[in-house]
């Protein structure tokens, strides 16, 4: 009966765990533990909550977690743990030695926006989309040179 409940928590479990390994938010890793805690506690499939549209009444599970689980629950996975999962390829993990960047900045940058190759980091920079990142704004020319500065260096 609560077999969804429990590989959903399984997931969001796991989820939590990549993210904190990462650095990310805190607060966002304890939002799908305490999701995950939630869905053990059920009585019921969430299956069930879901096809009356009462899955944010689940506590911890808001707008962004009950899409997540009617993902799931359409196709079987979740495409966030996914990305979460798949590890970055080496050239793009050294994007997190830019000036501003993170391992979580990076990861969203590579995998949410399709930013795959460090020309394309450099198009996103100058399109000023990165100024709404926290203390981005900035560091536009100090990103810009780091950048000038690695593709020189692979050039060489």
């Amino acid at each position: 009966m609560e077999q969804h409940n429990q590989a959903l928590a399984g997931l969001f479990h796991s989820m939590a765990g990549l993210l904190s390994g990462r650095g990310s938010n805190p607060y966002r890793a304890r939002a799908y533990r305490k999701a995950a805690e939630s869905l053990l506690q059920l009585h019921e499939d969430v299956g069930e909550i879901a096809r009356r549209g009462d899955l944010q009444s689940i506590p911890g599970v808001g707008k962004d977690l009950s899409g997540k689980i009617q993902e799931y629950l359409s196709s079987g996975r979740i495409q966030a743990y996914e990305e979460l999962k798949t590890p970055l390829p080496d050239e793009v993990k050294l994007w997190a030695t830019l000036p501003g960047f993170s391992e979580p900045l990076v990861h969203d940058v590579y995998f949410r926006l399709g930013i795959r190759t460090v020309e394309d980091l450099e198009r996103l920079v100058r399109s000023h989309m990165l100024r709404t990142v926290p203390g981005m704004a900035e560091r536009t020319d100090e990103i810009l040179a780091a950048i000038h500065e690695h593709l020189s260096n692979t050039a060489s």
